[in-house]
């Protein structure tokens, strides 16, 4: 992963010049529940990563620095990061690169249908960066990201893992009903009261009618959001957004620990112990929710192509 702040060629702007906490304060030690699985060296790890430079892919695996990615790339599963890796807003949890980004590859369709073919996978996760300098948000690019797959992969599942299009909704809709996915997936990140200081640039209400208006037009795809926890949330504000959720037509849910990517990053104001994640899957299955993976190390895109009940 290249380091951020440097420029490389074809770049119009580079990502995170000015750090995103400009006065790192004290860390939380980390429990003892919190581990990540090496795997690195692990099953086709290193032939997934080899594939993804050779056809100038990206994946948010690395470029979001997720704690999984050894054990998702040794067992040959990736999830796809499409319209680059320099993203317009500025999150200060994300270590995604910010700034001004390229236009759209009208060759990444094909390049990730043919990658998905080599690797062999049945099931593949497409997500981007935000893209608020397109008309559509990108919705456009997804719909022709999913056309490929399923002309050069008849058999494989996709998931979409789509940012909130906000201001573009009705556009970004008609888009992507030109080529629907499997499961449809709008992360909510965190409760309302933190999403000025978390998610600047994205709405609370506005995420959740996304998610209600995909699934009211495309009711038999099922419809799919991620919480994290640990920035200041409160185990009642978790269960509210859930009850919001539910209310919105999702039926699948991930939650899992915020890690700081970096000191700069926001830090983490609470380590939530397994025992709390255990109260939230109950919880989730008691509002209906068909599928809740709720588990420390938990993340959005972790193994997706299981359909997990609970996680362990």
């Amino acid at each position: 992963m290249r380091e951020r702040g440097v420029k490389q060629k074809g770049e119009q702007k580079t990502a995170r010049v000015i750090p995103l906490v400009s006065e790192p304060v004290a860390r939380l030690k980390k429990p003892d529940w919190i581990r990540v699985k090496a795997g690195a060296a692990a099953g086709n790890f290193g032939a997934v990563r080899k594939l993804l430079r050779a056809e100038n892919l990206h994946t948010v695996c690395e470029e979001a620095a997720c704690p999984n990615m050894g054990e998702c790339f040794g067992r040959g599963v990736a999830t796809f990061l499409i319209l680059g890796d320099i993203c317009t807003r500025r999150c200060p949890f994300c270590d995604v690169g910010h700034g001004l980004p390229l236009p759209p590859d009208a060759d990444e369709p094909a390049r990730i249908a043919q990658c998905v073919a080599r690797l062999a996978l049945s099931y593949v996760v497409i997500t981007s960066v935000d893209r608020d300098d397109l008309k559509d948000g990108g919705a456009a690019h997804f719909a022709a990201v999913v056309a490929a797959l399923r002309r050069e992969n008849p058999q494989v599942q996709v998931e979409l893992l789509t940012p909130d299009f906000r201001g573009r909704l009705e556009i970004a809709l008609e888009q992507l009903a030109r080529a629907l996915p499997d499961v449809f997936n709008h992360n909510l990140e965190t409760v309302p009261r933190l999403y000025r200081s978390v998610r600047p640039g994205a709405d609370y209400a506005h995420s959740l009618r996304l998610l209600r208006e995909f699934h009211a037009r495309n009711p038999h795809i099922p419809a799919k959001s991620g919480l994290m926890v640990g920035l200041g949330e409160t185990d009642a504000e978790i269960l509210e957004v859930l009850q919001d959720l539910r209310a919105h037509g999702v039926e699948r849910l991930t939650i899992g620990q915020y890690l700081a990517p970096s000191r700069h990053h926001l830090p983490v104001q609470r380590y939530v112990p397994p025992e709390t994640f255990q109260h939230y899957a109950a919880e989730a299955a008691r509002l209906g929710f068909t599928a809740a993976a709720c588990a420390p190390m938990v993340r959005s895109s972790y193994r997706a192509d299981q359909d997990q009940r609970t996680e362990d």
